[in-house]
């Protein structure tokens, strides 16, 4: 492949054997080098964790025919800086992330690795897309999906996107005759009540299994939750300053007498 090719890093949080990334390579593939980076094992919920005290490993994985790749015992987070500074020794040009067993709709970005993944490349100035369908099986179709973040990494790579653009990508559980096709959307205001089932284990000790359900409470139009309902994926531009600028403001003017 040419040296001008753009570098494509493909990374996840449901570990390098799992279908979903192995599905992302083959939509990504002719695109560019690939280079894969990825949990040995399921990181699912990790959300933005780097792994601090203790040591990671890094071993060459003869997993994807004619594609370098990566296993890493770390967290998805700690798969892309990894992949930056000891296998790349440079920032990619595109990181995309997953394809993730089961949606990252709504407050899902806080707590999913596939998100944080994707997110800590943007935050090293690497356009990313983290992608998520709505289906958890491990025989899921990913057909759809894939031909969703072909589209998508094209786009990106066509047409130099900014260096922190950050995308939240869900595909609905639908057959290829069945999807509507992609809306911008925004975040839904959407949360898991949880409840937590107390058990007691053989030794007369209790512990805790975390249930509870998705509870949708925003009854506006163009969410990504609404978008999966109506057979759409949804694409989500995402930001990593949380800085509430309109509390900001108002903060600075309510509370005069007593900061500056």
């Amino acid at each position: 492949m040419a040296n001008d090719q753009p570098t494509i890093l493909v990374t996840n949080d449901d570990g390098i054997t799992a279908p979903g990334i192995k599905a992302l390579i083959e939509a990504v593939k002719g695109l560019g080098r690939i280079v894969v980076v990825a949990p040995d094992s399921p990181q699912s919920g990790m959300g933005h964790a780097v792994t601090i005290g203790e040591p990671l490993r890094l071993h060459k994985a003869n997993v994807f025919e004619g594609i370098d790749a990566w296993e890493c015992s770390g967290t998805p987070v700690d798969c892309v800086k990894l992949a930056r500074d000891i296998i790349l020794h440079r920032k990619p040009d595109l990181c995309v992330s997953g394809i993730n067993h089961g949606a990252n709709h709504s407050i899902n970005v806080i707590y999913s690795g596939t998100m944080s993944a994707a997110m800590e490349a943007a935050i090293e100035g690497v356009p990313s897309i983290g992608f998520s369908l709505l289906d958890y099986r491990y025989e899921a179709d990913f057909s759809v999906a894939q031909k969703v973040a072909r589209t998508l990494a094209t786009k990106m790579l066509e047409q130099s996107m900014p260096e922190h653009t950050l995308l939240n990508v869900n595909i609905p559980k639908v057959s290829e005759a069945d999807f509507k096709g992609m809306k911008i959307c925004r975040q839904a205001y959407a949360k898991w009540e949880e409840e937590f089932d107390a058990r007691v284990d053989p030794r007369g000790k209790e512990y805790y299994w975390m249930t509870g359900r998705f509870v949708n409470m925003d009854t506006g139009s163009n969410t990504d939750v609404d978008a999966l309902a109506n057979g759409y994926a949804s694409v989500v531009p995402v930001k990593f300053d949380l800085t509430d600028n309109e509390m900001r403001s108002r903060l600075e003017g309510e509370w005069k007498d007593i900061v500056s």
